[in-house]
């Protein structure tokens, strides 16, 4: 039996896809205009005022008071919002716009210029390691220059080393070297506008000299001779607060009073607030009223001068301008002349 059944072949014909249309560039440009309207309703809220935002909060929240008011328009032409307060559904609305400015008190102003004045001391100190760290100079005596932030301010210690002291054994006389210190760090520390406090220090060892000169006065002259060593290197004389002298009061390591490092000078960048306990800007008390006694203007009186606690009897006379400047000149010599013996 003969198979007569057509054999059918299918041929698929591919073709190249066509155009997909324009619809997603319509879904683009509303999300892009939805976009640019989110923005700019951020930028018109960033730049209103505190009025104009109670104004727009007020239109959305009670329309029918804006519409009854002065203007159909929420922003009438000159730019500023018109509210009808007395047709007005909201109670929370305000008529009244609330000030821009913010009240500060003193003690929040206080805190943060504190707070900033921390800040500079801390970059001051920072900029200092890194002057120490750069300069082959100071870097040799990194162990003797000791940085800290204290309640006064940013204490600088330049302590002794015992084959390298700052000054001659007994003697405010500098060494080369701790001159230059003094000087390399004097351009920085002049860059902030607080002012210094310098203060020497002696160990616990006995002056070896004669007469009344001791650690007291060596400590204040060392002080002094820093200052001058700074005021050397550009740093304005006007902006030292105090120069002083400790003597041993105040020992490094208390532990070991002779220890070498408790010999050193303190400069301290003051915080104004300290400057101000120093220089005592709270002012004197003002000086009592006198009332007029009798000797003391009165018609026809001749004043009297009051007797002072503090004259020398009649019977001593004063003494000598040049033995008195001998007796008190003890910054200079370290070791004043006795007094000579009267003449027979």
């Amino acid at each position: 039996m003969e198979n007569n059944q057509p054999i059918i072949i299918k041929r698929v014909k591919r073709i190249a896809g066509g155009h997909h249309g324009g619809a997603w560039k319509i879904a683009f440009a509303d999300f892009a205009t939805a976009m640019m309207a989110f923005f700019l309703v951020l930028w018109l809220l960033s730049t209103a005022t505190p009025e104009q935002k109670i104004a727009i909060a007020g239109y959305f929240k009670d329309p029918v008071g804006f519409s009854e008011s002065g203007t159909p328009y929420i922003i009438d032409l000159g730019g500023t919002p018109t509210l009808a307060p007395e047709n007005t559904l909201n109670p929370e609305v305000k008529s009244q716009p609330q000030p821009d400015k913010v009240t500060i008190d003193a003690e929040q102003v206080e805190g943060m210029a504190e707070q900033v004045e921390k800040e500079r001391l801390e970059l001051l100190l920072q900029e200092l390691q890194n002057k120490v760290e750069e300069n082959p100079q100071l870097k040799k005596f990194k162990d003797q220059i000791l940085f800290e932030i204290t309640p006064d301010g940013l204490r600088i210690q330049i302590v002794d080393a015992e084959n390298r002291p700052m000054f001659d054994s007994g003697s405010a006389r500098l060494k080369p070297y701790f001159e230059d210190i003094l000087l390399a760090m004097a351009d920085t520390i002049k860059a902030v506008p607080n002012k210094i406090s310098i203060s020497g220090h002696t160990d616990a060892k006995p002056y070896s000299g004669t007469g009344d000169f001791g650690n007291w006065e060596l400590s204040a002259n060392r002080a002094n001779a820093a200052r001058r060593a700074l005021i050397a290197g550009s740093y304005p004389d006007a902006q030292v607060a105090r120069v002083v002298g400790y003597a041993s009061s105040a020992l490094f390591d208390r532990e070991n009073p002779f220890n070498p490092v408790n010999r050193r000078i303190d400069i301290v960048v003051l915080t104004k607030k300290a400057q101000r306990a120093i220089e005592g800007s709270q002012g004197a008390e003002p000086a009592p009223e006198q009332t007029p006694t009798q000797g003391q203007g009165g018609p026809g009186e001749v004043p009297v001068t009051p007797a002072d606690p503090n004259a020398l009897p009649a019977d001593k006379e004063p003494l000598p301008a040049h033995e008195l400047r001998e007796r008190l000149n003890l910054f200079e010599d370290p070791a004043p002349k006795p007094a000579e013996p009267p003449k027979q």
